[in-house]
């Protein structure tokens, strides 16, 4: 695949740029920083001599003065580094730093600060559609995801079969995250099944048959390796009894897939409205970071069955967003986006589904699933 132009944006100061594996992040910063100073901490030999002399950094960037701009890939593999990249930022020598990282856990477990608000924190996620452009195909997308080192892959089956295992050994096992790899990769395939479901923990660990406290660590193991996200209810001004568990995402919908067992009592209308509400969901998430405003992502959901999948709330407005894998709308399709509405009159509607035509019913706009996720782009919101 050609070079794809990505959205993010690189700050001008230092920054931490973190996404999960595959999104590009090396790919981005060698394009945009070309004459750095690059040190690769997935070498082993770079690795072991930066993990036992930190101070090698100093002597590699006085050796080249012409190099203001230090690349360090992978930072979670060192965080003992942080501790002296905090040190030369504060001698003012107008170096930049660019830290990329695939996990934040190791770097919250050896307690560093992530440079004290010196380094700004970014997100680099799968591609969203506008980035791609002609390449992009919805059905495509719904089969095998939008990550950069899938897309760009001669076999992009084999690589979703292996993304999972390759994050087993070399960030959970490797790390000593977990004690039981065993138990872990049994806990990946059940939280397949909670995709765009409602977070039940105790019907998980029922599953994995595992305790529920060790169940909760696993989540926030997906969390800190950026593999998955939690969405919370949305309940500004509440008007009636909402439901208290939040929903569970992978954060691709190709890994998603890849993890899901499929047999004769796994329903394939099931599994495509999961992948299509994921698609979207990583999309919106996508939008929020590179958009840099004030929005946030939720859910809503009452306790007698309304739920509309998607909430964003901020500055920029208060959308709804509701997904339909099918070709036609049918009136109950639109039941929870017209309780919202009543609920909060301000709001935007809108209904994504897999037909062709935009059409206008009362106050929800709703559109063919592929038109909205191409339209769609950092900045304003797409019909401003």
């Amino acid at each position: 695949m050609e070079t794809i132009r990505r959205f993010f944006i690189p700050p001008k100061g230092s920054f931490f740029l973190f996404g999960p594996r595959g999104t590009g992040k090396s790919t981005l910063v060698k394009g945009h920083f070309k004459e750095a100073l690059y040190v690769d901490l997935l070498e082993p030999e770079t690795f072991r001599v930066f993990s036992a002399n930190p101070e090698r950094l100093r002597e590699r960037m006085l050796a080249s003065p012409d190099k203001t701009i230090v690349v360090i890939d992978e930072i979670q593999k060192a965080p003992q580094l942080l501790s002296f990249i905090h040190s030369l930022i504060e001698e003012k020598h107008g170096w930049q730093f660019v830290l990329t990282g695939s996990s934040s856990r190791k770097l919250k477990r050896a307690g560093v600060d992530l440079l004290a608000g010196r380094a700004l924190l970014c997100s680099l996620h799968t591609f969203m559609a506008a980035e791609l452009k002609g390449h992009f195909s919805l059905d495509s997308a719904l089969q095998m995801g939008l990550l950069p080192i899938v897309l760009d892959s001669a076999d992009p089956d084999q690589v979703l079969q292996t993304y999972a295992a390759l994050y087993l050994r070399e960030e959970v096992q490797m790390e000593g995250l977990v004690r039981n790899i065993g138990n872990f990769s049994r806990f990946l395939e059940a939280m397949s099944f909670s995709h765009a479901s409602l977070l039940n923990i105790s019907n998980v660990a029922r599953e994995c048959e595992v305790e529920r406290k060790l169940v909760e660590g696993y989540v926030s193991i997906l969390e800190d390796l950026l593999l998955g996200y939690r969405l919370q209810v949305f309940t500004k001004r509440a008007k009636r009894a909402l439901v208290a568990h939040p929903k569970f995402y992978l954060f691709d919908v190709g890994v998603y897939r890849s993890l899901r067992p499929k047999g004769p009592l796994d329903k394939p209308a099931e599994i495509d409205g999961h992948a299509l509400e994921g698609l979207v969901g990583q999309h919106l998430r996508a939008w929020i970071t590179y958009s840099k405003n004030d929005s946030s992502l939720h859910f809503w959901r009452t306790r007698s069955g309304s739920e509309v999948d998607f909430i964003i709330y901020g500055s920029e407005g208060l959308f709804a967003i509701e997904v339909k894998n099918a070709a036609r709308i049918h009136p109950q399709d639109l039941r929870s986006l017209k309780a919202f509405k009543q609920d909060y009159p301000l709001s935007r509607l809108y209904l994504l589904y897999r037909g062709k035509d935009r059409l206008l019913k009362g106050d929800i706009l709703c559109l063919p699933c592929s038109e909205f996720l191409q339209q769609l782009k950092p900045g304003p919101w797409f019909d401003t």
